[in-house]
């Protein structure tokens, strides 16, 4: 197996820690956080240092996952991914075992598809995603870099979420729809027509709230 490093200590990483162990492909070297929680563990893993460390732990694990969360902003993982990159770490596409990734499409660099996740032939999904348990990314949709779709929500055939979205649970995005970049729908909402100004909206009808 190879070795793996997480970047992030909190729920979420817990969520990935169970992908990564169904995945068999990886043995978790141990997780990076704040200078305060070293020496304590998520689950059965330690946390052996900060991600200012990095450049430390490259000679030895040049795999890396990002397991900050993301809700509001994907600043902090793209930060993140940008020191990863610049110590000379890779960020391997992780994918569980539990979901359905089509052979005819295309996932990029530091992405997790995670447990009962479907992802349908001609989706193209960026770098630095969460595709989150139970989420249906539809035929022909594209998902940009640094997006979130989360648990339950359902991208339709052909639509296009762009560069740094949230998509809450249970949302569903119509056919044919885009979604400007970041762009933050609550959960259990249902996005219908395009979204061309960036905000936070929620519910059905649609509304923008900020």
């Amino acid at each position: 197996m190879n070795p793996i490093i997480l970047i992030g200590g909190g729920g979420h990483c817990i969520s990935c820690i169970d992908v990564i162990e169904k995945t068999g492909l990886y043995q978790i070297v141990g997780i990076l956080d704040l200078p305060e929680k070293i020496g304590q563990k998520v689950l059965d893993y330690s946390i052996i240092g900060t991600d200012k460390e990095i450049e430390r732990f490259t000679p030895e694990c040049s795999d890396f996952l990002i397991t900050v969360g993301q809700i509001k902003s994907a600043e902090l993982r793209e930060k993140i991914v940008n020191k990863v990159k610049a110590a000379g770490g890779k960020l391997p596409v992780i994918i569980s075992s539990l979901s359905y990734v089509s052979k005819h499409a295309i996932i990029e660099e530091g992405t997790i598809v995670m447990h009962h996740a479907l992802v349908n032939a001609g989706a193209t999904i960026g770098k630095g995603c969460i595709i989150n348990s139970k989420a249906l990314i539809e035929h022909e949709a594209s998902i940009g870099n640094y997006c979130h779709i989360s648990t339950g929500a359902i991208i339709n055939g052909q639509s296009n979420i762009s560069d740094y979205c949230f998509i809450g649970s249970n949302t569903v995005v119509a056919n044919n729809t885009n979604v400007t970049l970041n762009s933050i729908i609550a959960a259990g909402s249902q996005v219908l027509k395009n979204i061309e100004v960036s905000g936070t909206y929620i519910g059905h009808p649609l509304r923008k709230i900020r």
